[in-house]
This record gives structure tokens, C-alpha cells and sequence, in this order.
């Protein structure tokens, strides 16, 4: 027993070396929660700005809480842990904590202000950081105007990603910020525009909010009161979908406004800008207007967006219209309508004029839909789904393997896109990542189908969905905000494993991140 004694002192001894030499991830941790804390206040200006009844007086409180503990318990944070710059792991698990601990905190005005329970709340927070869009809230045209922006703008945070406006606002050193750039995901291409990861972060977030700042004026100048011109303009360009209507953008023609049709364009043009690399942008600002439509992932992404656009008009006309003459203004309106959904999807943006679930959409057009929600827009953009350059780089893979099976034992195939060979590693990554997508899907859907009951094409779109960071499915609001805790739980890690790209996530719950 005596014997026994150096050995337990010397595993304790290791453990608190363990905990003292992991306490970085805890300073690190704490500068998401200040910062998340200060951001929380800003909510508080539309209340006090339209002067809101005294019904929505609890809102104040429910931003005010939050806020000063998140501020206190980020600071006290950053004083306990200590200062190391993370290695790859650590930066992994600094993103997934991160993320949840955002969402947790993102939660809490839901349930002071709307009196949601704990799992509506946090399903909703992480909804909208992680640009999801699908909501448990109904009733949103009645809503406090403090609600409504704080979900639009945890949307227009998340788009780009919640640690790249932390690294802005935060100057922690270009090793430090690189590892955690690179953690967060697939938000931003491992291409840089130009030397440095700051001077990156500011021509990112610099091109994010000059895309926000012309929506806001365009979607103004469509007919949009401010207020819903705000929400829209953050919730656009980050591919959010989180509206200040129950109708979404449906509201504006169902409303007869004057200059519906105008708006569903500029939504279509900003969701589209979205869900592109944003070095695309960079380079068209630079005068490389060429890349839109030379570069190897833009060619897949107007090509995709072409052909399901192509098909679901020929789809409505097959089944509703051919028999039927149809003039100019209404086949302007279903190309409109069609493009709109086709962008809101691809984008994973997730707004709609027409419910998706609606006879509108044949069965074609529905399957379309879903892979759509699958396939998501462009990497580095603030888009979701599995990316257009990686199902170029499958396609080109099976094309290789095709040429390999004619070609001459010695010819030599190596996979290259846009002029590089791409290495093994990245390839494994790829093969890794797409299998895991769908493995998600289905347990989620398994899950849902057990706990539910929706059936199997409705339970597959509602975790796509999810893992997609999309917003749309194939049942109602009503029926989602019903739905049992167990399905919003294994929806809401969907989400956060969709935005960071599931290995940060796979990390975080790896028995060996934590020995």
C-alpha cells in the first residue's frame, strides 16, 4: 500500500501538469466569451430606438444578463489560463468549445425573453451562428425588434466565422490566429489573398460588409423599411436565411409591395455573391473579372445552378403548364420563382417565396432540392453544404480511375485541379469527409424517424438540413418546433458539425483529445 502512495501522487501531479499545461485553450475560450458579451449589448439599440411597449420590457434584461456574465466570466477566464500559442489539437478544441459555448450563451435571450425552454434556445442560437436558418420560432412578425436583430445578427457573425471577428478584434499573434483560422474550417480557403492572416482577415471582413452595406441600400431601395432592410441585408450575404417575417421573402409579394419582383432579384444576386469564394471576390475587385468563370469551382457552381435550374422549370411545365399558354410575365415569374429557390438552396441560405414542400415542386424538383442541400456552394465562401471543388475533385477522381482502367500501365494520373496536383492526404481528407457527411445524415435521419413521426424522405431532409447548414425541409415550422428534444439535440450538433466540417467536433468528443 505505502508503495502505492508515489505512484498516486505522481498520477496526480501528471494530471494538474496536464491541466496547467492546457490552460491557454481556457484564455482563449474566455476572449470569445467577452467579446461575445460586448456584442450582446448591441441588441439593445433597437429597443430603446423604436421605443418598444413595456410588454418587451424583459428584453432588456434578457440581453443585459447574458451579457455582463459572459463579459465576467470571459474575463476572469483569460486571468486564470495562461499564454501558449495552441498546436493543431488545441486549436481544434478551442474552435469546437467555442462554437458550443457560443451557442449556449447566444441562447439565454431566448429563454429570458421569449420564455423558450433550453433546448428551443439553444437549437435556435446555434441555428443562427452557424447560418443554419431553421427556426423553432413562430410568431416572428409580432416579435420584439431586439429578438429579431440579436437572430440576425448572430447569422451575419457566424457567416464568416465567429473566431475570424474574434482574431480581428483580438490581437494574439499571426501564429496563434493562423492556427485558429485554420481551425474553424471550411469558411475560408487555405488560399490567402495576400500575405499575412490579418491583413487576410481584414480584406475578408472588408468585402463581407460592403456586400452588407449594398444589400441594405438595394433591399431599401426595393420598397424595405429599415428595419427589415437590416435584418435582411446580415442575413443575406452570410447565407443566414433568418427573416423578420414568418413568410420570409413570400411576405413582400404576398403583401402586394410594389417592387416584390425587384427585391427577389437582389436577394437572388446577394445569396449568389454569398455563396462564392470570397477570393473570387477579391480577385474580381482586383480586375480579375475572368475568375468567374475561369476559375475550376465557379465553373461547377454556375454549371450546377444552371442545370437544376433548367430542370425544375421543366418539371413545372411537364406536369402544370404545357397545356396551358403561358405569356411573358408568367413565365418570368416562374423562372423567378424557380432561381430563387435554386439560389436560396445551393447558397444554403434557405429564404423562400414558395414553401418547397408545395405541389408548386414535383417530385423531381424536390429530389433536385435535396441534393442542392447536400451540395452547398463554394469553399471559403459563407456558404454549406460539401462544397462544389470538392464534388469537382470526386468527379475528376472518377474520371482518373475510368482513364487508369483504358490507359497504358505506365501513364501516369495524378489528380490535378486548377493546375496543381492534389496530394494524397488531401484526397483521404475528401474521401474522409464525404463518407462521414452521409453517415450523419442517415443516423440523424434514423434518429429522427425513431423519435417522430414523419417519415423517411422528411426525417433525410430535416438532418441534410441541419448538416447542410441550409434552413429548408420537407414538413412545417410548426411540426420542427414539436418535434422531441432528442431530435433538436442530435439537429444542433448537426449544425456545429456542418459548419466546422465535422473533425473539430469528432475531436472534441475523441477520448484521446483529453488524456
Amino acid at each position: 500500500m505505502i508503495g502505492l502512495i508515489p505512484e498516486a501522487i505522481s498520477t496526480r501531479h501528471g494530471r494538474f501538469h496536464t491541466m496547467r499545461m492546457q490552460s491557454h485553450i481556457l484564455s482563449y475560450l474566455g476572449s470569445i466569451l467577452w467579446v461575445v458579451g460586448v456584442l450582446m449589448i448591441l441588441p439593445l439599440i433597437p429597443f430603446f430606438w423604436y421605443y418598444e411597449s413595456e410588454v418587451h420590457l424583459l428584453t432588456v434584461w434578457a440581453f443585459l444578463i447574458p451579457a455582463i456574465a459572459s463579459i465576467i466570466l470571459g474575463i476572469l477566464a483569460q486571468r486564470i489560463g495562461s499564454a501558449r500559442t495552441p498546436n493543431v489539437r488545441d486549436a481544434m478544441v478551442i474552435t469546437a468549445v467555442g462554437w458550443l459555448l457560443i451557442g449556449l450563451v447566444g441562447g439565454v435571450p431566448y429563454m429570458i425573453g421569449l420564455h423558450k425552454n433550453f433546448f428551443d434556445a439553444f437549437f435556435e442560437s446555434v441555428s443562427g451562428f452557424t447560418t443554419t436558418g431553421i427556426t423553432v420560432f413562430e410568431g416572428l412578425d409580432t416579435m420584439s425588434r431586439s429578438i429579431l436583430f440579436w437572430r440576425s445578427l448572430t447569422q451575419w457573425l457566424g457567416g464568416l466565422g465567429i473566431l475570424t471577428f474574434f482574431l480581428a478584434v483580438i490581437f494574439r499573434g499571426n501564429s496563434v490566429a493562423s492556427s485558429l483560422f485554420g481551425a474553424e474550417g471550411h469558411k475560408i480557403s487555405t488560399t490567402r489573398p495576400v500575405p499575412g492572416i490579418f491583413h487576410t482577415i481584414r480584406i475578408l471582413w472588408g468585402i463581407y460588409i460592403m456586400f452588407t452595406l449594398v444589400s441594405l441600400a438595394a433591399f431599401r431601395l426595393g420598397g424595405m423599411n429599415f428595419f427589415d432592410a437590416l435584418n435582411h441585408s446580415l442575413t443575406c450575404i452570410s447565407t443566414g436565411g433568418f427573416s423578420t417575417h414568418d413568410a420570409s421573402v413570400g411576405f413582400y409579394a404576398g403583401h402586394h409591395f410594389a417592387h416584390a419582383g425587384f427585391l427577389e432579384y437582389v436577394f437572388i444576386i446577394i445569396m449568389l455573391a454569398g455563396g462564392m469564394n470570397f477570393l473570387v471576390h477579391y480577385r474580381v475587385l482586383t480586375g480579375k473579372v475572368k475568375t468567374l468563370v475561369n476559375d475550376f469551382e465557379m465553373r461547377w457552381y454556375w454549371g450546377v445552378i444552371f442545370g437544376a435550374t433548367v430542370l425544375i422549370i421543366l418539371d413545372h411545365l411537364l406536369h402544370f403548364s404545357f397545356d396551358v399558354h403561358m405569356g411573358f410575365r408568367e413565365g418570368e415569374s416562374l423562372f423567378r420563382t424557380v432561381l430563387f429557390q435554386v439560389a436560396s438552396l445551393v447558397t444554403s441560405t434557405g429564404y423562400a417565396t414558395k414553401d418547397i414542400n408545395a405541389a408548386f415542386f414535383p417530385a423531381l424538383s424536390k429530389q433536385i432540392f435535396l441534393m442542392l442541400m447536400i451540395i452547398g456552394g463554394c469553399v471559403g465562401s459563407t456558404a454549406g453544404g460539401i462544397k462544389m471543388l470538392r464534388l469537382g475533385t470526386l468527379a475528376r477522381m472518377f474520371g482518373n480511375q475510368v482513364f487508369r482502367i483504358i490507359a497504358p500501365r505506365r501513364a501516369v494520373t495524378p489528380l490535378v485541379i486548377r493546375g496543381k496536383r492534389i496530394e494524397d492526404h488531401e484526397i483521404e481528407r475528401i474521401s474522409a469527409l464525404f463518407f462521414s457527411w452521409f453517415a450523419l445524415i442517415f443516423i440523424g435521419a434514423g434518429i429522427t424517424a425513431m423519435f417522430s413521426d414523419l417519415n423517411s424522405w422528411q426525417s433525410i431532409s430535416g438532418m441534410a438540413s441541419a448538416l447542410g447548414n441550409m434552413g429548408p425541409f420537407y414538413f412545417s415550422v410548426h411540426k420542427m418546433a414539436a418535434l422531441h428534444r432528442v431530435i433538436k439535440l442530435t439537429y444542433t450538433l448537426g449544425m456545429l458539425a456542418g459548419r466546422l466540417e465535422i473533425l473539430p467536433i469528432a475531436i472534441l468528443f475523441s477520448r484521446s483529445t483529453w488524456k
